[in-house]
């Protein structure tokens, strides 16, 4: 099934809550763009084209070092933005982003954007808001990779991540993007799954695909409150 604008600005947990009649007018604004899977949607210091916001599919934004070598910030999927602080601050884009499956996506144009902002006072508060939101998950974020070991970082994820009425998560096709985004090598994030897998806390249904079996155990491995696997 095809979404529509309206859908994928309601999906958005950044704009979660914003109003009626700022809500209406982000639709004015706002444009589909689809990207099909190994598409660049934009490179590092590029003119910030806008913000995005993820309706299906997954995007994966990351940096690249000097020796060429990958590193994965952010997996964003469905009800989640990106280009949003490059877009409001108005300076170029600091990372790159692709599509790791083919993509939906809403496109909110930077100038119309910031227009929006600065005429609509509520909005701009409501924006201020989701902002605090997003810097206290990347504070939880850093906290994660800096004091929290494989195990407990891997439980963490998939206890954040999106999962279906059968506690199935969907994840990318590429498991080193993921374990690049964790911090942890592609070898070690296999074998914190497969730890996982034979504690019983999950089981693997296919090859991209895991299924919460005990959600409170899980819990308490993120927390690192559980006896070491």
């Amino acid at each position: 099934m095809s979404l529509n604008v309206a859908e994928i600005l309601h999906s958005c947990r950044f704009f979660a809550e914003v109003q009626d009649q700022a809500f209406e007018r982000l639709l004015r604004i706002a444009r589909i763009v689809k990207f099909e899977k190994g598409t660049l949607i934009f490179r590092e210091n590029q003119e910030c084209p806008g913000v995005y916001l993820v309706g299906s599919g997954l995007v994966r934004v990351f940096k690249t070092g000097g020796s060429g070598k990958e590193h994965t910030l952010h997996m964003i999927g469905p009800g989640d933005t990106f280009a949003e602080m490059a877009a409001l601050g108005g300076f170029r884009l600091p990372a790159n982003a692709e599509a790791v499956a083919d993509s939906t996506c809403v496109l909110l144009p930077r100038d119309l954007f910031r227009r929006a902002l600065e005429e609509d006072h509520q909005l701009c508060l409501q924006m201020i808001t989701s902002f605090s939101y997003w810097v206290q998950h990347l504070v939880g974020l850093m906290g994660d990779v800096v004091l929290r070991d494989a195990v407990s970082r891997v439980a963490r994820y998939l206890l954040n991540a999106e999962a279906d009425d059968t506690e199935t998560i969907e994840l990318p096709s590429l498991k080193r993007h993921l374990a690049s985004h964790l911090n942890l090598t592609s070898e070690t994030f296999s074998r914190t799954l497969r730890k996982l897998i034979d504690a019983g806390v999950i089981e693997e249904t296919d090859g991209s695909r895991v299924r919460i079996v005990d959600r409170n155990k899980l819990r308490l491995v993120a927390e690192g409150l559980s006896p070491k696997l």
